[in-house]
C-alpha cells in the first residue's frame, strides 16, 4: 500500500526536476547519441546496446536511455542535418560556361559575319545581402533542432525515470504479495490444524482456503505487472529482452518539495518554453531574408569569339539584371510577417501551458508527499501493530 502512494510522489518530483533542471542552452554536438555510433553503408548507426545485468541503478538506466534510446537518436541526426544544411546556406553560386557557334556552313557569308564560335563565362552576384540573411535563417534553424532534441531529451529522462519506479514498486508489490500469500499458506494449516481439533468450524477452513486462491491471483497478477515494467525500462535504451535481475531504490526516500515559487521561476530553463526565443528571431531572419529577394540579382558574363574566316578574336562582356516589375517577392515577406506574428502567439499559450502543468504537477506532488507523512507517521505503524496483535492472538486461539 505504501508504494501506490510512494510512486504519485516520484512521478511528479520526475516532471518538475525535468522541466526546471535543464541548462536553457541547446545541446552540444558531443552530446549527441548518435555521433558515437558506428556508421553503416547507408549511414544509419548500428552501435550495439549494451544490455545492464545485475542490478540497475537510476543513473545507469538514465546513461542508457541517453546514448541509445533511437528516438533521442533520430532528433540528433536531424540536428546534424540542420548543420548540412547551414553548410549549404553559406555557399556561393556555380558560375555557368556557355558555348554557341553560329553560320556553320553557310559559304555567302564571309569575314566577321561568317563562321563563330564563342565561349562564355557566366556567374550571378548576389546583391542585397541574400547569402548573409540565408545563412542567418539557417544557422537558426539548426538552433532550432537543438532544441527539439533537448526536449526529447528531457522527455525522454522523464518516461525513464517514471518507468524505473515503476519497476521498484512493481519489485515491492511483489515481495508484499509473496509475503501475504506466505501468510494466507499459514494461515490455511493453521485453519485446518484448529478444524480436525474442532476448535472451529470447517466454514473458516474454507474461507482461508479460498483467501489464499484469491492471494494466489494477485500474486501471478503482481509477476506479470513487474515483468511488463521491466520491458518498459528497457524499451527507454531500445531494448526489448531486459537482462537486468533488479533495480536498486528506496522509495521511502521522501523529501519536502521546494516551493512552487522557487521551480517558477526555473520555467525560463525549460526547453520547451526557451526555444520560443530561438523561433522568434528565426521568424524574424526569414522577413530579413525574404525582403532581400525583393532586389534582384545580377549576372554578369565575360567570354571570347572566334571568327574562322579571318581567324580573329573578339572580347564578348555582358551582364543582365531582371525587372522586378511584376515580382517583389512581396507575398512571401507577407507570409513570413504572419508566421512571426503566430510565433508570439504560439509563445505566449506555450507560457500559459507550461505554467499551469506545473501548478498540476506541483499539487499532485504537495498532495502525494502529505498523504506518505501520513502514513509514515500514523498508518502504517498503527496497522503493524494492530496485525502483530492479531497474529498472535489467533495463534494462541484468542480469536
Amino acid at each position: 500500500m505504501f508504494s501506490n502512494y510512494v510512486r504519485p510522489l516520484g512521478v511528479a518530483l520526475c516532471l518538475l526536476i525535468t522541466a526546471g533542471s535543464v541548462d536553457a542552452s541547446p545541446a552540444d554536438d558531443t552530446l549527441l547519441p548518435a555521433q558515437s555510433g558506428d556508421l553503416g553503408a547507408n549511414g544509419s548507426s548500428r552501435q550495439a546496446i549494451e544490455e545492464p545485468t545485475g542490478s540497475l541503478v537510476l543513473s545507469q538506466a538514465l546513461a542508457l536511455a541517453l546514448t541509445q534510446n533511437p528516438e533521442l537518436s533520430a532528433f540528433s541526426w536531424e540536428s546534424r542535418a540542420q548543420e548540412a544544411a547551414t553548410l549549404q546556406a553559406g555557399l556561393f553560386p556555380n558560375p555557368t560556361f556557355n558555348a554557341n557557334a553560329a553560320n556553320f556552313g553557310n559559304q555567302v557569308i564571309k569575314g566577321f559575319d561568317g563562321d563563330v564560335v564563342t565561349l562564355e563565362l557566366s556567374q550571378l552576384i548576389e546583391l542585397g545581402g541574400k547569402r548573409a540573411a540565408r545563412m542567418e535563417a539557417a544557422s537558426l534553424t539548426k538552433q532550432l533542432a537543438d532544441w527539439d532534441y533537448e526536449t526529447k531529451r528531457a522527455d525522454v529522462l522523464t518516461q525513464v525515470t517514471q518507468a524505473f519506479i515503476d519497476v521498484l514498486a512493481a519489485q515491492q508489490r511483489l515481495t508484499l504479495t509473496q509475503q501475504i500469500h506466505e501468510l494466507a499458506n499459514q494461515t490455511t494449516v493453521t485453519t485446518s490444524a484448529r478444524v480436525q481439533a474442532g476448535k472451529v468450524s470447517p466454514v473458516e477452513e474454507t474461507k482461508a482456503k479460498v483467501a489464499r486462491a484469491s492471494v494466489q491471483i494477485e500474486l501471478m497478477r503482481a509477476q506479470k505487472e513487474l515483468e511488463a515494467a521491466r520491458k518498459r525500462l528497457a524499451a527507454g535504451w531500445g531494448s526489448t529482452t531486459p537482462r537486468f535481475e533488479m533495480v536498486s531504490g528506496n522509495l521511502e526516500s521522501i523529501q519536502a518539495p521546494a516551493s512552487l515559487d522557487s521551480l517558477a521561476q526555473r520555467l525560463s530553463k525549460n526547453p520547451d518554453l526557451a526555444r520560443w526565443a530561438t523561433e522568434i528571431t528565426q521568424r524574424q531572419a526569414l522577413i530579413t531574408m525574404e525582403k532581400s529577394k525583393a532586389i534582384p540579382d545580377v549576372t554578369a558574363t565575360v567570354g571570347a569569339s572566334k571568327y574562322l574566316m579571318p581567324n580573329d578574336y573578339a572580347l564578348v562582356v555582358g551582364f543582365s539584371v531582371p525587372l522586378p516589375v511584376f515580382d517583389r517577392n512581396q507575398g512571401r515577406v507577407q507570409e513570413a510577417e504572419h508566421r512571426l506574428t503566430k510565433a508570439e502567439d504560439e509563445l505566449r499559450s506555450t507560457e500559459v501551458r507550461i505554467a499551469t502543468a506545473l501548478n498540476t504537477a506541483y499539487q499532485a506532488l504537495d498532495t502525494a508527499h502529505s498523504e506518505i507523512i501520513t502514513l509514515q507517521q500514523d498508518i502504517l505503524p498503527g496497522a503493524q501493530s494492530a496485525y502483530d496483535a492479531a497474529r498472535e492472538g489467533y495463534r494462541l486461539g484468542k480469536f
